[in-house]
């Protein structure tokens, strides 16, 4: 038998698990500048928590969840989104009691869908995203929005388009999914097997249909704006005058629709484009809900959030060649010269990570030309060079691997000669000081 991962999942290593942790890092301290703070919910929630909370029309419940019985004969799901889970812990955890309102969650892990597997999608991917629960207020959403673009902008996206659309609220949505289901029911025969059951469950969820045939169809389907309460359309405009005022441009998408039963009212997707002007569609969406602590047994509280799935993030980045300024290499290459000087060279290299330099050496005596290469694999920025008559001295050499340039030190001088050589290292003019391991220590 040939052992190879699960159909639909993926190993991700070496340097797209960098980037991946660039991604993170990324989105961690913009939700920090916000007042964000991280949750970790398991990866095992009872069936109920999403059944309850994402609904029965959406394509997740319907046919997508991991969902199995465990030992106690108790139905469990691996969870497929976050916003249920911390929906569920805040309850539970009666936050809404003991925390200062809003409650601000950021959230990033594994999530699970039975999907079908195809370019960019897998049934295991990591869903990075925000929750913002306890505040009702058009502020908020817009807050929220902000945070979004901010987080892309920050990743380096420029091309950026927010897509915006209120889906009212529960009466506005109720008129409204009376007149789709008018609309499409004499046309529903010739849809997908999808659409067919979604006009049964909740006819709104036609309009995210992905088959072309029935996009055309759909295109002259009944707008919600005309059967939004005055509310609904007050709480609309206050959105988008906030973000107006923002300096942020914005499309009013009148099909945007989200996937799951649980949002209401203003409801927003980011679509990029490269610089060649390739349009990536969706990489992130969100939108305001109510009802969702309620549904846990918690108060009636609002809340708004959104996702991303970070392997799609990552896909384009690498399509735009954003990750050009990543630094993912080793700082520094030791190389023994001859068998008798390993053991002083393995002592050398400890103590240059306890410095907080990142370093690699060979276990074993190799050629320098050899140990030049595996440096240069590695992307080490610099090299230093022991051999025994160096040792007899108490000095060795140190290379910039980059400008070639070489020169001697003391090694009692350790410290002082890295610190000297990063630093110069920094202002060599080649753009922004790099971040190597020993700021992170800091």
């Amino acid at each position: 038998m040939a052992y190879i991962a699960v159909k639909g999942m993926q190993d991700i290593y070496k340097d797209q698990a960098a980037s991946f942790n660039y991604i993170e890092e990324v989105f961690k301290a913009v939700c920090n500048l916000y007042g964000y703070h991280e949750f970790r919910t398991p990866i095992l929630e009872y069936t109920e928590v999403f059944d309850r909370s994402t609904g029965e029309s959406s394509d997740i419940v319907r046919k997508e969840m991991y969902t199995f019985l465990d030992k106690g004969d108790r139905s469990v799901t691996m969870r497929p989104e976050f916003t249920a889970g911390v929906i569920r812990s805040v309850v539970e955890n009666k936050l809404y009691a003991t925390e200062d309102l809003p409650i601000k969650a950021c959230y990033v892990g594994p999530v699970f869908r039975y999907d079908r597997p195809q370019l960019g999608r897998y049934r295991q991917f990591t869903q990075a995203g925000v929750e913002c629960i306890g505040q009702d207020s058009a502020r908020v959403d817009a807050e929220t929005i902000c945070l979004a673009i901010q987080i892309l902008s920050m990743l380096g996206f420029e091309n950026l388009t927010l897509k915006i659309n209120t889906i009212g609220d529960a009466e506005s949505r109720a008129k409204y999914r009376e007149a789709l289901k008018a609309y499409f029911e004499p046309k529903i025969s010739t849809m997908c097997e999808d659409c067919q059951q979604r006009i049964k469950l909740n006819p709104m969820r036609i309009l995210d249909c992905k088959v072309e045939a029935d996009q055309e169809i759909a295109k002259g389907a009944p707008k919600m704006k005309e059967f939004l309460s005055e509310a609904s359309e007050k709480r609309f405009y206050e959105t988008l005058s906030i973000i107006h005022d923002l300096g942020i441009e914005y499309e009013i998408d009148d099909s945007l629709v989200r996937g799951l039963d649980y949002y209401g009212e203003v409801v927003f997707e980011i679509h990029a484009k490269s610089k060649a002007g390739i349009d990536y569609g969706a990489l992130l969406g969100g939108g305001h809900y109510d009802g969702m602590l309620k549904t846990f047994g918690g108060p009636e509280m609002a809340g708004v959030g959104f996702a991303f799935g970070l392997e799609r993030v990552y896909s384009v980045m690498k399509d735009n060649d954003l990750f050009k300024e990543l630094d993912n290499g080793l700082d520094v290459y030791v190389m023994p010269v001859g068998e008798s000087v390993l053991d002083d060279v393995f002592e050398l290299t400890s103590e240059i990570r306890t410095l907080g330099y990142s370093a690699e050496t060979p276990f074993a005596a190799l050629k320098l030309g050899s140990q030049f290469k595996k440096a240069e694999k590695r992307g080490a920025k610099f090299a230093i060079i022991l051999g025994e008559d160096e040792l007899a001295k108490g000095v060795a050499q140190i290379k910039n691997l980059k400008t070639q340039e070489q020169k001697e030190f003391k090694l009692d001088q350790l410290e002082e000669t890295l610190d000297d050589a990063f630093g110069e290292d920094d202002d060599d003019g080649c753009g922004e000081p790099h971040e190597h391991s020993k700021e992170e220590t800091k």
